[in-house]
């Protein structure tokens, strides 16, 4: 029996404070149900539900960033397999005028809205909730057809890409504002591709990203719970680090031989609490729930269960075997 609820025990973690146990989150899409609010909210409260985790990270389609721009999907009917995508709005420097501030009844965001409204009601207040939510940038890159064109246009034609990364960031920091009315604790921000090495330089992403980053994680209340989600490999974790803040969590893919390891970030991240230390892609996914155990165990007796949140690197793959999944919430 555990001595404190799921929002008591993040509180303590969050102030320093030890728990009385490992906290734990894990999150996956359900591609066939995230085609409306209806489905979302079953998909999500379902999860919950069966597995009890720490905190939900709430994981919506990952368009609905982009359909109020004119992006279109092919839903999915798949569990496992994701949406096409077409109508891209974006194929010239020129197209960049398109991209104007939405409103919140901007049918994607207020479906969303919704989403965690009726997530909200449907689990109570004892669990803390984050919404998903891109960087303008991140946004920005789902709104041309390949990554290319946008590096194209940030590196040819600049003047062009700003307003449209400005409206972007305007839309979303109306949005993250908003989602505490509906119920969400804070936002799981998430630079997707674009804070790595492998996309740009430290010096663009100064320039391109972390001004817009600043505008939306700001519009978050003073008590909301943030989480910075640095994806993919050679990523800009440790600078980013410096949205401290703003953000009070931090997650990456750190058994990505090119990021920065967990053993070594609580020295370098100093003031923000870490979840991770799973391999979603690795042991997670191929091994059963033995070893599953015995990894959580390991990671248990390697770290402070008041500066680690155990958790994955990133979206798990949907076909992770669920026993997989209840050998660790058994562990904690």
């Amino acid at each position: 029996m555990d001595k404190y609820n799921h929002r008591e025990r993040c509180q303590m973690i969050l102030a320093g404070e030890k728990p009385d146990r490992f906290a734990a989150s894990f999150w996956r899409h359900f591609f066939h149900m995230e085609h409306h609010a209806e489905g979302t909210i079953e998909a999500m409260v379902g999860f919950q539900k069966m597995l009890d985790w720490d905190f939900m990270k709430l994981n919506p389609r990952a368009d609905y960033h982009a359909q109020g721009w004119g992006v279109q999907l092919e839903y999915s009917h798949h569990e496992f397999t994701k949406h096409g995508k077409s109508n891209f709005p974006v194929v010239t420097p020129d197209d960049w005028t398109k991209i104007q501030r939405l409103p919140l009844s901007s049918p994607p965001l207020a479906e969303h809205l919704k989403v965690v409204a009726g997530i909200r009601k449907a689990l109570g207040k004892e669990l803390p909730i984050l919404m998903t939510v891109f960087t303008p940038l991140s946004v920005a890159g789902r709104l041309v057809e390949n990554h290319q064109t946008l590096l194209e246009h940030l590196r040819s034609d600049p003047d062009s890409v700003q307003p449209a990364l400005e409206a972007i960031a305007e839309t979303f920091a109306a949005f993250t504002s908003d989602l505490r009315n509906a119920g969400a604790d804070g936002v799981f921000y998430a630079t997707t591709q674009w804070a790595t090495r492998d996309m740009l330089t430290w010096e663009e992403y100064e320039r391109f990203g972390l001004p817009h980053d600043l505008k939306v994680i700001e519009a978050s209340e003073s008590d909301a719970i943030n989480l910075l989600h640095v994806c993919e490999s050679n990523n800009y974790l440790k600078q980013l680090a410096g949205l401290d803040h703003h953000c009070q969590l931090a997650n990456w893919d750190c058994c990505d031989p090119t990021n920065l390891p967990l053993d070594n970030a609580s020295d370098q991240i100093k003031n923000l609490t870490l979840v991770g230390g799973v391999d979603q892609n690795g042991w997670l996914l191929h091994s059963n729930p033995e070893e599953v155990g015995y990894q959580i165990d390991r990671i248990k007796s390697d770290h402070d269960p008041r500066r680690l949140i155990i958790g994955p690197g990133c979206s798990i793959p949907p076909e992770i075997p669920m026993e997989n999944l209840r050998a660790i919430r058994e562990k904690l």
